[in-house]
Formats: structure tokens, C-alpha cells, sequence
């Protein structure tokens, strides 16, 4: 089974696009706090790459933005790709790719 559920904020607004056949991508990254503090006594957070398509693409790119706090479920795809400057290094990915995207807390 493969399957994320996710909460926490946008660092940054989100990008949408459209594909060649005319499909909507938002590309956007969701920072998640981790359960437990850090020696400082601190929560660290880690930055998710998270994918979203067609009406659910444009529906986290007009709801939501920098700042914002979002619960997000899909799956973790992971893919490489060669640098294009240095052809013997490949790039490895880690992606969430978002089925479903929902409101989380209260109105700003």
C-alpha cells in the first residue's frame, strides 16, 4: 500500500501550469513538523515536493498560498533524471502526488 496523508503549511505559493495537452499541474512544497524536539528543544520540519493535477491542481493554486495550512493524501512516487551540466550525475526524486487536498484550521 502506498499512501501519504500530510499536514502542514506552503513555503512558498504554489505553481500551476499547464501541460501540452492542456492539464493542469501545481507544483507546490508543504514544510511538516516532526513529532518530537531537536536538542535545542526545537521542532524541526522537513519539505515535501507534492505534484496535484487537473481540477484538484487548480483547486490547491486558487485556495491556497504561502503560509497556508493544508492536509493533503496521495502517494509517493519517486523518479531520476541525468544532469543535463554533468552527464554522469543523475538526480534522484521524491514526490507526493496529491489526490486529495482539504482545508485544515481556521480562517486567517
Amino acid at each position: 500500500m502506498n499512501k501519504v496523508i500530510l499536514i502542514g503549511r506552503l513555503t512558498a505559493d504554489s505553481e500551476l501550469r499547464q501541460s501540452q495537452n492542456g492539464k493542469s499541474i501545481c507544483r507546490f512544497t508543504v514544510a511538516v513538523n516532526r513529532s518530537y524536539k531537536n536538542d535545542k528543544g526545537e521542532y524541526d520540519a522537513d519539505f515535501i515536493s507534492c505534484t496535484a493535477f487537473g481540477q484538484k491542481a487548480q483547486f490547491i493554486s486558487q485556495y491556497f498560498n504561502k503560509g497556508s495550512l493544508i492536509c493533503i493524501e496521495g502517494e509517493l512516487r519517486t523518479g531520476k533524471y541525468n544532469d543535463k551540466q554533468y552527464p554522469d550525475v543523475t538526480h534522484y526524486t521524491t514526490d507526493v502526488f496529491v489526490s486529495n487536498a482539504e482545508f485544515c484550521g481556521g480562517r486567517k
